[in-house]
């Protein structure tokens, strides 16, 4: 997994995208409505705690059932406590990985959301320090092309 790293976010300018009022159908079509309700900063949509606040891009294909593609980018945050269920980026043994914190029943467990891996089992000699939980996922359409 690469890491990208925000810096000073108040360095970051606000960019401000109209956000229109009615939803679109994945469904049946409905009539367009032309006029916009607000705008959406994405910074403000995707973080909620900047200062503590990292991008990752996803390898593999152990989360695909969670909605974790790989080349997507995951927006996750260090100041959140990990808690069961949780989706987290961590590092286990000194190896990068993204996978869902199975707390209880004992013992810890780290799973994957695709039945062709096998979860990860931690033993008490084991190092596992959790990074972060992830918030948000950012996909490209276009495959050949990096968000």
């Amino acid at each position: 997994m690469s890491c990208i790293l925000l810096g000073d976010y108040a360095s970051f300018s606000r960019l401000n995208i109209p956000l229109f009022l009615e939803r679109v159908s994945a469904g049946f079509p409905s009539p367009a409505e032309d006029y916009v309700e607000k705008t959406l900063d994405l910074n403000e949509l995707c973080i909620q705690h900047p200062a503590s606040t990292f991008f990752v891009r996803v390898q593999g294909e152990s989360m695909v059932e969670a909605g974790i593609l790989p080349e997507d980018v995951l927006v996750v945050d260090r100041s959140l406590r990990a808690k069961h269920g949780d989706i987290i980026i961590a590092s286990l043994e000194s190896e990068m990985t993204v996978k869902q914190l199975h707390l209880t029943p004992p013992p810890v467990r780290l799973l994957p959301r695709n039945p062709a891996y096998q979860p990860m089992i931690i033993d008490a000699d084991m190092v596992l320090e959790v990074f972060g939980v992830v918030t948000n996922v950012v996909r490209s359409l276009k495959r050949g092309v990096s968000p």
